[in-house]
């Protein structure tokens, strides 16, 4: 699993991912996470990655 900073463009990525939010409900907003976590998890593939994954967002402090 990767922990440090991987995007070649972090602010980029965070405003497209406001934006696609905007408009939407609270239940539209939650299938579009869900819907964008199943398709990265397919880009990494990696069974083991994906179980360190979910492990370190659990555990990260809200």
């Amino acid at each position: 699993m990767k922990t440090q900073l991987n995007f070649q463009d972090a602010d980029a990525f965070y405003e497209q991912l406001l934006d696609a939010h905007q408009d939407l409900s609270a239940e539209q907003s939650a299938m579009l996470n869900a819907r964008l976590v199943l398709l990265l998890a397919n880009q990494v593939g990696d069974a083991k990655v994906l179980k360190e994954c979910v492990e370190a967002a659990k555990a990260f402090p809200s």
